[in-house]
């Protein structure tokens, strides 16, 4: 498959893109599930059929997916067991947890936006 040209103007506006503190750290969370993910492991470690069961609507393969993309950003961290049948537990970064008050504040933000959009 072939690569993106490093010359393309999309290239060029992804490395000033995410020169941004703001921007970077978007594009890090970005995502269909990636928040609500973060907000489940929030509240506990969870097994890979545990998250699936609260995302009944989410596609194996894309919450494998995603699950990755948040173990490779340093996000979550993924621990295998040695057992028979074979465990697997996923579990918040320091840096993840950190995320839990701004997360918090941006859901009551979410909230209060959409029960003002109700009223009117």
């Amino acid at each position: 498959m072939a690569g993106r040209k490093q010359s393309s103007t999309y290239t060029r506006n992804e490395v000033c893109i995410i020169d941004c503190d703001l921007t970077y750290a978007v594009h890090k969370l970005g995502g269909r599930w990636k928040l609500l993910i973060l907000d489940k492991l929030c509240k506990r470690k969870m097994r890979f059929n545990e998250i699936k069961k609260e995302f009944s609507y989410i596609s194996e393969r894309m919450l494998t997916l995603q699950l990755r993309a948040l173990e490779e950003d340093g996000l979550v961290k993924r621990t295998v067991f040695a057992e028979v049948p074979p465990r697997v537990e996923y579990e918040l970064t320091e840096m993840a947890l950190e995320l839990g008050p701004i997360l918090k504040q941006l859901s009551d933000w979410g909230g209060k936006q959409r029960s003002f959009i109700k009223k009117d």
